[in-house]
């Protein structure tokens, strides 16, 4: 779970997501989206395509942050 503070002091969870688009693992890694094409198709980072839109599960990025990715 993410705890986010409100301008308002308030402060609320957010679920931790379980797969990131493209945008979002960039965003998450600060990897560029051609290094993160290339880590895909070398098998480095799993991803699961549904509909159009491919997303890569959230463990495959902690894997390959880790240094624990094959």
């Amino acid at each position: 779970m993410q705890v986010v503070t409100h301008e308002s002091g308030e402060k609320a969870t957010q679920p931790e997501l379980l797969a990131y688009s493209i945008k979002g693992a960039r965003a998450a890694t600060g990897l560029s989206r051609s290094m993160i094409f290339e880590l895909m198709a070398a098998g480095k980072l799993e991803r699961v395509k549904i509909g159009k839109r491919t997303l890569i599960p959230a463990n495959s990025l902690r894997a390959l942050v880790s240094g624990a990715a094959a």
